[in-house]
């Protein structure tokens, strides 16, 4: 079912049916797994990482909520501009997947740290094209390197976890290079703050910010970093 098409349905339920909802929710709680052994090696400026978790609403709040990130977009990235639009990412065809682009300060945060934080309260790297209520290749578990360091940082921690049987299936996780990274039209970015109360972002992606507060106290900043108007032109 889309995201879209469940938030209707969930809005049309009662205030006591979700109250009823959230505990069973909030039970499944998400865990520290190990941090990367390999890491990238310490760099100067803003370094870029990619990271594709299923609907990109939950994981660009989680990330804005991250210290050391310095700006984090919604887009498109695994097509071609021309397809790189909601209707037609949609649709599961167009080669792309729902993606954050994350900007961040590798004095303040690693990008290993950055992978431990997506592997831990992002998302379930187990679940094959699909996040929870999400179904399709747009919501794969992905991510995009921009540097060979990071591809060998990725590979090396995801045989890592599996190694480790941190999970109790196999990570399902897409490595490739990023080709191109295209901005999600306007009313996608900041969604999960702009609309903290709708039923949708209550009950998938709250629980994951909360999980990063505190899981990851140290990473995580109260006032979410938002996208600066420049940054999200569809």
């Amino acid at each position: 079912m889309r995201r879209t098409a469940l938030a209707t349905l969930l809005a049309a339920t009662t205030a006591l049916t979700l109250a009823f909802v959230m505990p069973s929710r909030a039970a499944e709680e998400a865990v520290v797994i190990p941090a990367p052994t390999l890491d990238a090696a310490p760099a100067s400026g803003v370094q870029t990482a990619v990271l594709a978790g299923g609907c990109f609403w939950g994981v660009q709040g989680v990330f804005q909520h991250t210290a050391g990130v310095v700006n984090a977009v919604s887009g498109y990235a695994g097509g071609t501009k021309a397809t790189a639009d909601y209707k037609t990412v949609s649709s599961g065809r167009s080669g792309h997947a729902e993606v954050v682009e994350i900007k961040y300060d590798p004095k303040k945060i690693s990008y290993g740290k950055i992978l431990q934080i997506y592997f831990s309260v992002v998302h379930d790297p187990t679940q094959l094209d699909r996040q929870g209520p999400d179904v399709g290749p747009q919501y794969r578990s992905a991510i995009f390197t921009t540097s060979d360091e990071q591809k060998k940082v990725a590979e090396a921690y995801i045989a890592q976890l599996n190694g480790a049987k941190v999970f109790n299936k196999p990570i399902v996780t897409k490595i490739g290079a990023l080709e191109a990274f295209y901005p999600a039209e306007a009313y996608h970015q900041d969604y999960l703050t702009l609309h903290p109360n709708q039923p949708y972002i209550v009950y998938n992606d709250i629980p994951k910010v909360e999980n990063l507060k505190k899981l990851f106290a140290d990473n995580y900043i109260e006032k979410p970093t938002l996208v600066n108007a420049g940054n999200a032109t569809n």
